[in-house]
């Protein structure tokens, strides 16, 4: 009997093949079973599929359209160079924020704007402008980054523009197109949002041409408050009377400056997705943003929660997210904001708008949505290459998902059936491999992640140059995996060797080129295995980013089946088609490699405000965070391409090209040629001059400028060229309320200027009832400040109440809090009240005793801190000798550059 050699079965190990006679014609076998493969084939290869997925990248967020002038866009279209002349005007008023004269003069600017486009609208379409001034309000949310807090806001300033047309009666629902125009006190706010609002005036135009064909009308918001906690979205949703009409909710935001705005939050119902996908010219959206939004990775916020929970709205959040290390700094200015980024958004949303506003559906979304929306109705959504987006329901997903899934356990248990004992070992072996690539990755990433702060000046040095990170962690990750899987690929063989040793004796040479090329294909299959899991993970928690999963499933399997596999137990291995690879991998590079590439610069960018409070992160803890990431992209990823590298001779290439990058990559930021942090990329920084008023300093308060920073590191180098008798150290921890100073430097030299005593805010104590219940009543008065913030110990406080020029603001009862204290956050315009009333109700009344020499007694009962946008002597000073590389960092919970601490303690 004569058996011809070829190709082995789907998934069965060595007891798939039959037993040979003796004497059977092996002529053949070494030749058709030959293991070796080119390391020149073998390392284009891989090159290409580094160009590829780079070429991916740019292809789907690189690639802008060209701005069109108002000639070219035409009455009806949308033109760049237009709107970039709202930006130019919004950014050279300088920073605008709550509170500021700047804010009043871009609130006249958006109005003249819009009063503009009252006039040149079509006449068939009505345009109404309103400056609206909302009063004084509360905005309570119970998700995200605002639990645990009650934002109170007053005397905001709003524009609100709505384009209607005028001679059709049931015109009565409306969309509504949000941002904001205010910015942080340290940032002119090109990104974030001047960009979003020069876009929407622009489309505002463009809409009041084409609204006499309209169903519903559309309202545009520019909304101030947003950077002080949502304020300007949840004024408008609660007392504003157009606000009633709106059944869709449209927020334009930015985490960084320019580029492609894409989706990261839609629903929670999929109708506007639904037709964004069927409208947009250059759709741009991932629903993994969106998981990673929700899941809290991003510790951010917008008024598309306000929208969603207060309102109960549907819709879309829009973000531009290139360069996201200058968000809320000096550097998110014009000059940056990439050519291209206004076009793309406004062609997106020109031709959504006229889709969604020209549907008789609109009305069926909010009754849907008051219905209750199910699991199964949200959407799972991604773009392939900036061009077409995919999407479909979870209920599809489900099936879909769980119909791939069962088909692959079906196919392994027949395979493993067929096979035996052998190839339930072999699986296991192969997977084994995954294990030892993933430990092994991780380990070698980790390590250079961990020595990366030891040998550089800034442990985050990759911050300014983002491209050193392929060096530092990818390179090593990839060392890793390769040894990981390098492992396993010898445990299984010496697995394979002893299950062939047991049949009737083949020639050495072709009983070891058997081998070989079985562990290699163990080794592919394995790498379908891990993302089979993933798979069933993610469908079973309903993770709208298990598409992933299924991509880089389906194709390689499909190749494998295709060009590979076949029914035949009895077929001799042959070595894996190149083309097995190539067409297995086209698929999951096209869908997923610019997603993870983007990705990894968002983390980089997210570095430079990583330490919320400062000094209580490990230096290590943002190279961590990208190893991690990084490792396990390439784990996942590389699996395939890996298993074709231990059959040719390019492993020794592969370790000597990722070796000398490490090299060159540290060596470029020991050198300094590749600085952590550039004029253009800064490092987030804060100056604050801090007057302590607080328990025993009250009489004569501490008076200090304190320097921080939210980047990971050491403050050496910057206040050696800042001077002025700086001490840095962890040995004065700085309590502002809303977070902690825990590392930084502070100088007490020439503090005693700028401010005074009048200034300090006061606690009074009016009232304290001792009945069966204790009622403490606090007078606070803000003195000129019309920005604090107030934490109220809940250990001691169950419930408070807070009036304003006899107004309630806070009413009993709903009160959350977050490690031990809730936060009121206070913010408004220049007629803002300053003067509260704060009622305590205790949480036992006999638990606390006026011994004032307790050591409870001498605990912050409450604590207040107060700011003010005035520069002091010292601390314009110290800005003034800031060095380049670092820019004043804004956020809503970060003091202004003058602050005042002050407290009541337990036992008054």
């Amino acid at each position: 009997m004569r058996r011809r050699p070829g190709s082995s079965s789907a998934m069965a190990g060595p007891s798939g093949t039959e037993e040979t006679r003796a004497g059977d014609d092996f002529d053949g076998i070494p030749r058709a079973a030959s293991p070796r493969r080119s390391p020149f084939v073998l390392l284009s290869l891989f090159g290409l599929i580094m160009y590829c997925s780079w070429a991916v990248y740019r292809c789907q967020f690189e690639s802008l359209p060209a701005p069109l002038t108002a000639e070219q866009a035409g009455k009806r279209g949308f033109s760049e160079v237009e709107a970039m002349k709202h930006v130019k005007a919004l950014t050279d008023i300088g920073p605008h924020h709550v509170g500021s004269d700047a804010l009043d003069d871009a609130i006249q600017y958006v109005l003249a704007a819009s009063e503009k486009i009252k006039k040149i609208a079509h006449w068939e379409v009505d345009v109404q402008v309103d400056a609206f001034h909302a009063q004084s309000g509360t905005n309570r949310l119970f998700s995200g980054l605002f639990r645990g807090r009650t934002l109170v806001y007053s005397d905001l300033h709003h524009i609100v523009l709505k384009v209607s047309p005028k001679y059709v009666a049931e015109a009565g629902d409306a969309i509504l197109v949000s941002s904001h125009i205010d910015t942080v006190f340290s940032a002119e706010g090109a990104g974030d949002c001047s960009s979003c609002i020069a876009v929407m005036l622009e489309l505002a135009r463009a809409v009041s041409q084409w609204a006499h064909g309209f169903k519903s009308a559309v309202i545009f918001l520019f909304n101030t408050g947003e950077e002080e906690g949502l304020n300007g979205a949840h004024s408008f949703i609660t007392q504003h009377p157009w606000s009633k009409s709106i059944r869709l909710a449209i927020d334009l935001e930015a985490m960084g400056i320019g580029g492609k705005s894409g989706i990261f939050q839609a629903g929670p119902n999929p109708w506007a997705i639904e037709n964004f996908a069927l409208a947009a010219k250059y759709p741009s959206g991932h629903v993994i943003a969106q998981d990673l939004f929700a899941s809290g990775a991003i510790k951010s916020a917008t008024d598309f929660q306000v929208y969603k929970e207060v309102a109960g709205l549907s819709g879309l959040d829009f973000a531009y997210t290139d360069n996201s290390a200058v968000y809320h700094t000096k550097n998110d200015k014009l000059e940056l904001l990439k050519s291209g980024s206004l076009q793309h958004l406004g062609e997106n949303m020109l031709a959504f708008l006229l889709q969604i506003a020209s549907s008789p559906d609109l009305s069926g979304v909010q009754r849907t949505k008051d219905e209750g929306i199910s699991a199964s109705s949200s959407a799972i959504y991604f773009d392939i290459l900036g061009l077409y987006m995919v999407l479909y329901h979870q209920g599809f997903a489900n099936i879909l998902h769980n119909s791939v899934a069962l088909q692959s356990l079906l196919i392994w248990s027949t395979s493993l059936l067929m096979g035996g004992y052998p190839a339930a070992v072999s699986l296991i072996l192969s997977c084994l491999s995954i294990i030892l690539m993933w430990i092994f990755s991780l380990s070698f990433s980790l390590l250079s992640a961990f020595i990366l702060p030891l040998l550089s000046t800034s442990p985050v040095p990759y911050v300014a140059s983002p491209w050193l990170v392929i060096g530092l962690f990818a390179a090593p990750a990839l060392l890793g995996a390769l040894t990981g899987q390098h492992l396993g690929f010898l445990i299984l063989q010496m697995y394979l060797s002893n299950a062939y040793s047991k049949r009737k004796q083949l020639p050495p040479l072709t009983q070891s080129a058997l081998i070989k090329l079985e562990a290699e294909r163990w080794l592919y299959k394995a790498g379908s295995m891990q993302w089979l899991i993933l798979l069933v993970i993610g469908n079973y928690y309903r993770i709208g980013s298990s598409y992933l999963a299924l991509v880089w499933l389906v194709p390689p399997a499909f190749s494998y089946g295709f060009l590979e596999a076949t029914l035949t137990p009895g077929r001799f291995p042959k070595p894996l088609k190149l083309a097995t690879l190539l067409f297995g991998l086209s698929v999951p590079i096209v869908v997923s490699a610019g997603v993870f590439i983007r990705l990894v610069g968002t983390i980089i960018g997210m570095v430079v405000r990583l330490d919320r409070n400062p000094g209580n992160t490990p230096e290590w803890m943002a190279n961590v965070i990208i190893a991690v990431f990084i490792a396990l992209v390439i784990s996942l990823t590389m699996v395939y391409l890996l298993s074709y590298v231990h059959l040719s001779g390019a492993k020794k290439s592969i370790f000597l090209a990722a070796s000398v990058l490490f090299g060159l990559c540290l060596a470029a930021v020991l050198s300094g040629v590749a600085p952590p942090f550039t004029e253009d990329t800064a490092r987030a920084v804060n100056v604050v001059h801090i007057v302590d008023a607080t328990i025993n300093k009250q009489e004569q308060p501490d008076s200090y400028v304190s320097f921080f920073s939210t980047t990971p590191g050491k403050l050496t180098k910057e206040v050696e060229q800042i001077g002025g008798g700086f001490t840095c150290g962890r040995d004065k921890v700085v309590d502002l309320v809303t977070f902690s100073v825990k590392y930084g430097c502070w100088s007490y030299d020439d503090t005693e200027g700028g401010w005074s005593k009048t200034d300090i805010p006061t606690l009074l104590v009016i009232n304290d009832g001792k009945g069966d219940k204790r009622i403490t009543e606090v007078s606070l008065d803000t003195k000129s400040s019309t920005r604090w913030v107030l934490a109220v110990n809940t250990e001691y406080i169950e419930d408070f109440k807070l009036e304003g020029n006899s107004e309630e603001l806070i009413p009993l009862h709903d009160k959350s809090s977050v490690d031990g204290w809730h936060i009121i956050q206070f913010s408004g315009g220049k007629k803002s009240p300053t003067r509260f009333d704060l009622t305590l109700v205790w949480a036992n009344s006999t638990q606390i005793a006026h011994d004032a020499d307790s050591q409870k007694n001498q605990q912050s009962l409450l604590k207040l801190r107060t700011d003010m946008d005035r520069l002091t002597p010292k601390a314009e000073k110290v800005l003034m000798k800031l060095p380049p590389w670092c820019s004043l960092f804004g956020k809503s919970t970060s003091p202004h550059t003058l602050a005042f601490l002050r407290d009541l303690p337990v036992g008054f």
